[in-house]
């Protein structure tokens, strides 16, 4: 016995229906919503210019040629750190995560625009009541094999819409991770920039109590050949401690750089010491920079592309919410197997067919679609508006980095002939104060003074050097796909 629905004239006549409503509704299918054509152009003039304002002779307007910024410092180990944190640094796996998932959905919305099918087994045993109070009682087995399949028609492009939305923010979500290698390359040489600054000032503090212990030594022979006053030594020993008081915060400071860097590179805190702890000169950018123009800028930074993948992605929604105001068309198709007898299962001749269409639409859902589509529509002004403010902060962001950089140089160059005139009045000074022709006074003012030049010179040139890296940040240097 067959439990199925048997196949007779029934299922040759609507097959040839179902296959004409099929075609009809592929023949007729729209993609609802508006297609994407490209970002807004925010910035015309920037763009027509064709080169930046804020750079003068410090920049070269070919675009740089040096994705990995950071070997133009000429340090090999900021390279190696940078490298590390590339690799093991805890937030760009995250970011890499983040990719993976959206990869992953764009894989489900491509599976969903296809056909679903399963298939079933079944063993049923039944016993029943007899039928009058003298019969006995029927016992029944039950056997089925099924399957089937289900469509549903893209008749609308609400799938077209959902798997170009789906592409466009796993392309957003890489972009998102190229922007996370770009502040982490930046972050690295900030933070090792801060480093040796802080290490080159301490180095400077000890040379200068060194040379005031010295001073104190020398006053105190003046004393005792009544020279010098017990007032001089007092002064001479007050400036000694300022300055060793002005290293405390210095090496605390220097502690957490070594911290900083140890967890960008997916370490725990200390295990950079070993290497760090010696002094190294403070990396130097080169005098000039290869910057591009802005243009190119727009085509390369990653925040701006991940704005602009975003946008697509949005408009792409709203033909997703256009298409739910429309009737929908599935495609169900059921084969099965089977009868009372395992035997059955294996009989091809007998077999049962289902296939129906159906057609569905929610029309009276009180404006539900239609507000759906206003917050998609306004969801995707949203994005056009964080794509321009996008832009215009990276412009700005260029242009603020190559005026620091610009203006960085001459200040440089005015403290380097600073302390070069300091050098020369300390040693003057000193020389006076050994032939006994000038005060403590002057001696300790002259001291002072010269301190104060190798400090500002070392405080610019590391202002120099982090300008350079914030010129790189900004063109959106540092990223490798």
């Amino acid at each position: 016995m067959n439990t199925m629905l048997p196949t007779s004239t029934f299922v040759p006549r609507l097959i040839p229906r179902l296959i004409s409503i099929a075609a009809a509704a592929l023949l007729s299918a729209c993609t609802l919503g508006p297609d994407y054509a490209g970002p807004p152009d925010v910035a015309p003039h920037a763009t027509q210019n064709g080169h930046f304002l804020r750079g003068g002779d410090a920049v070269q307007t070919q675009a740089s040629q040096l994705n990995n910024w950071w070997e133009g410092l000429s340090d090999p180990l900021l390279n190696e750190l940078v490298q590390r944190a590339l690799v093991a640094n805890p937030n760009l796996n995250v970011a890499k995560a983040r990719l993976q998932q959206s990869r992953a959905a764009l894989n489900l919305e491509k599976a969903n625009a296809m056909p679903t099918a399963s298939g079933s087994a079944l063993y049923a045993h039944a016993k029943l009541p007899p039928l009058s109070s003298g019969g006995s009682s029927t016992t029944l087995n039950l056997y089925n094999l099924g399957f089937d399949a289900s469509w549903e028609a893209d008749i609308f492009g609400a799938n077209k819409r959902s798997i170009q939305a789906a592409r466009a923010t796993s392309e957003a979500a890489e972009a998102s991770l190229a922007d996370v290698q770009v502040s982490l390359a930046a972050e690295v040489a900030n933070a090792y920039i801060s480093l040796r600054d802080r290490q080159q000032r301490i180095a400077l503090g000890d040379q200068s109590i060194a040379a005031q212990e010295k001073m104190i030594a020398l006053a105190r022979q003046r004393l005792e050949r009544g020279t010098a006053s017990n007032l001089d030594i007092l002064r001479l020993q007050n400036q000694l401690e300022g300055t060793r008081a002005d290293l405390t915060p210095l090496s605390a400071e220097m502690e957490s750089y070594l911290n900083q860097l140890a967890t960008l590179v997916g370490e725990e805190p200390g295990a950079l010491d070993d290497k760090l702890n010696a002094a190294a000169p403070l990396p130097l950018p080169p005098a000039a920079v290869a910057v591009g123009d802005p243009t190119e800028l727009l085509r390369h930074r990653p925040d701006i592309r991940a704005a602009e993948r975003t946008l697509a992605a949005d408009t792409a929604k709203i033909g997703q919410a256009e298409a739910a105001r429309y009737p929908s068309l599935k495609l169900f198709g059921v084969i099965g197997l089977g009868g009372t007898h395992a035997s059955d299962l294996t009989n091809l001749d007998d077999f049962a067919t289902i296939l129906a269409p159906m057609l569905s639409w929610n029309f009276l859902d009180f404006g539900r679609n239609a507000a759906r589509v206003t917050q998609s529509e306004e969801v995707r002004n949203e994005a056009e508006m964080k794509y321009r403010q996008t832009v215009l902060e990276a412009l700005r962001d260029a242009e603020d980095s190559l005026s620091r950089f610009r203006h960085g140089r001459i200040t440089v160059a005015t403290l380097a002939r600073n302390k070069v005139s300091a050098d020369q009045a300390l040693d003057l000074a000193q020389q006076r104060y050994r032939a006994g022709t000038t005060t403590f006074i002057d001696v300790l003012d002259t001291t002072r003074q010269q301190l104060s030049a190798q400090q500002n010179l070392l405080q610019a040139e590391a202002n120099l050097t982090r300008s350079f890296v914030a010129i790189q940040k900004a063109l959106g240097l540092g990223w490798n796909s």
